[in-house]
């Protein structure tokens, strides 16, 4: 899980280097603008094959919370 997040994180941030920490937030990510976020969540949900709904998008306090939602909300294969 947090080897597919850091590998899309890095894709949108186009930053190899970029390390995640489930407290890393926006702030820590000079790139992360509210564009970057729009296509960040769309390539996790690509990335993942979930949906989140439009008044989650925004809500996700860090990383870690968003992780946490994703093994929540993972489609059984």
């Amino acid at each position: 899980m947090q080897e597919r997040l850091r590998r899309v994180f890095r894709e949108i941030f186009a930053d190899d280097a970029l390390t995640l920490a489930d407290d890393t937030t926006a702030a820590d990510i000079p790139a992360w603008d509210s564009l970057a976020h729009i296509n960040l969540m769309f390539a996790i949900e690509n990335e993942f094959g979930v949906e989140i709904p439009d008044e989650r998008l925004g809500s996700f306090a860090n990383v870690g919370e968003l992780r946490r939602y994703l093994e929540e909300h993972l489609p059984v294969s």
